[in-house]
C-alpha cells in the first residue's frame, strides 16, 4: 500500500478520493498528490531505499501505487556524471551531470510513464494513450507493449524520424495531426472525455508527473545523501522542475537529508520560450506562443505547469532563461566533446542555458551544481548534421595513404 491519503486541488485546497481525474471540479485547478508524510517518516530510511531494486522502484514507497502490477522496463538509477571537462570550461568547480539519456526508451520520460501505466493497470484501464512531442510517444509505447494493453499515441506531423521510428517499432495505433503540440493536446483532451481510455497525460496527469520526483531522490542518494546546491532543468510544461523541487523538499521534510533547498533554474528554448518570457517581465500570467525551434520536444507554446514552475523558481532564488537554436546545438556538441554524452535538442537547451548563466554570474561556481539531460541524441541527429562537417573520404588500404592523411592532419607519430 502507498502512503497516498487522497488528491488535493493545488489552487483551492479542496480534497478529493483517489480516481483518474486531473482537474478539481471545483475551480478548475490542477490536482495534486496528497501523502500522509508521517506515516512515511516513521517507515522510510536510508537502508529501506537503499534495499531495493537499482531501479527509480527503489523509492517505490514515495509514489502513488497501490495496485500489485508495476509495469518497470528498468528505468532510473541512471548515471550522475562528474563533469569535470565540462565544469571546467564554465568556470564551475563542482558540476555534475544527470544523464537520463540511458533509460530504456532513452528519455526521462519512462519515469513518468511507469508511474502512469502502472496506476492505469491498477484503475482497470485497458487503453492508454498520449498526446507527445516524441519522447513521452516512445515511452508510452513501450509501456504499454510490456503491460498488454491496447495503445494509441497522438503526435504531431513535424516530428524527428528518430521519435516516429522509435514508437511505431512497438506497434501502437499512431494518430498523426497536422498542428502544434498544443492542437494535438486538446484534440486529446476531447477523445479522452468521449473515449475513456487512459491519457497518461491528461486524465492521469496527476499520478503521472510524481514520477519525475525520482530524479531528485537518485540525485540526493548518488551525491551520498546530500543535496546540490543548484540545478538546471529543462521547461516544456513545466512539471519537470517543480516535480525535483517537490522530490527535495519530501526528503528534506522526512529528515533523509540535511540543509536546505537547492536554488532551481529553468532552461527553454528561445523560440518557445513563455515561461521564460514572463519570468523575465514579472508577468503573473503567461502568454501562450506558437512554437518555433528545433527543440521539439519542449515546443509547448501553452504550459500547464509554467506558473507554478515561475513560483518554484522565484521561492528558491534562481533564474529561467532562454537560448537560441545556434546555441542549442553548440550545447549539444560541448557537452559530447567535454563529457561524451550525446544528448538531444532539449539537453542542448540544458547546457547552452547553464553555460549561459555561468557566464552572467548567476550560478555559485563553488556550489555543487546539477544539469539535468532528459533525452538522447540519437533521436534528434537532423539537429547537428550539418554542423558538423563533411565525413573525410576514404582511404586505399596502403600505410602510404594513411601517412598522407595524418600529414593533412597535422599529427606527428608518437
Amino acid at each position: 500500500m502507498s502512503y497516498v491519503r487522497g488528491l488535493r486541488c493545488r489552487e483551492c485546497g479542496a480534497t478529493y478520493p483517489v480516481s483518474p481525474v486531473s482537474i478539481c471540479p471545483e475551480c478548475f485547478g490542477p490536482l495534486e498528490v496528497d501523502y500522509n508524510y508521517d506515516a512515511m517518516r516513521q517507515a522510510i530510511s536510508r537502508f529501506s531505499i537503499e534495499s531495493g531494486p537499482a531501479t527509480m522502484w527503489r523509492y517505490r514507497s514515495f509514489l502513488p501505487i497501490d495496485g500489485d502490477r508495476v509495469i518497470d522496463l528498468g528505468t532510473g538509477f541512471t548515471p550522475l556524471i562528474k563533469a569535470d571537462r565540462l565544469g571546467k570550461e564554465l568556470g564551475l568547480k563542482r558540476l555534475y551531470v544527470k544523464n537520463d539519456a540511458v533509460n530504456p526508451t532513452y528519455s526521462f520520460k519512462d519515469r513518468v510513464v511507469s508511474v502512469a501505466v502502472s496506476k492505469a493497470l491498477e484503475f482497470g484501464f485497458d487503453t492508454v494513450a498520449c498526446a507527445s512531442t516524441g519522447n513521452l510517444a516512445n515511452s508510452v509505447a513501450a509501456h504499454a507493449a510490456r503491460a498488454g494493453l491496447k495503445c494509441y499515441i497522438f503526435i504531431p506531423s513535424d516530428l524527428e524520424l528518430g521519435k516516429v521510428l522509435g514508437t511505431m517499432i512497438y506497434e501502437p495505433n499512431v494518430i498523426t495531426v497536422r498542428g502544434s503540440y498544443d492542437e494535438v493536446n486538446r484534440l486529446s483532451s476531447e477523445v479522452a472525455d468521449r473515449y475513456g481510455w487512459a491519457f497518461v497525460n491528461i486524465n492521469l496527469r496527476t499520478f503521472y508527473s510524481e514520477g519525475s520526483k525520482t530524479l531528485a531522490y537518485e540525485t540526493a542518494e548518488q551525491l551520498g545523501w546530500t543535496l546540490p546546491g543548484q540545478y538546471v532543468s529543462p521547461i516544456a510544461g513545466g512539471s519537470v522542475l517543480t516535480k525535483i523541487a517537490k522530490g527535495f523538499g519530501e526528503l528534506l521534510r522526512l529528515g533523509l537529508v540535511q540543509g536546505r533547498e537547492p536554488k532551481v533554474f529553468g532552461a527553454q528554448a528561445t523560440g518557445c520560450a513563455p515561461v521564460a518570457r514572463a519570468f523575465k517581465s514579472g508577468a503573473d500570467v503567461i502568454t501562450p506562443v506558437k512554437p518555433n525551434t528545433i527543440a521539439k520536444s519542449l515546443a509547448i507554446g501553452s504550459p500547464a505547469d509554467g506558473e507554478y514552475a515561475i513560483a518554484t523558481v522565484k521561492r528558491a532564488g534562481g533564474y529561467i532563461d532562454d537560448v537560441s537554436d545556434e546555441e542549442i546545438v553548440q550545447g549539444m556538441r560541448l557537452l559530447a566533446r567535454t563529457e561524451g554524452v550525446f544528448t538531444e535538442t532539449a539537453g542542448g537547451v540544458t547546457v547552452a542555458t547553464l553555460a549561459k548563466l555561468a557566464r552572467e554570474g548567476r550560478l555559485d561556481p563553488e556550489e555543487v551544481t546539477v544539469v539535468y539531460i532528459t533525452g538522447n541524441g540519437l533521436k534528434t541527429m537532423e539537429a547537428v548534421e550539418g554542423s558538423l562537417g563533411q565525413a573525410p573520404g576514404a582511404i586505399a588500404p596502403k600505410f602510404e595513404e594513411f601517412e598522407g592523411r595524418i600529414r593533412a592532419l597535422a599529427v606527428a607519430p608518437a
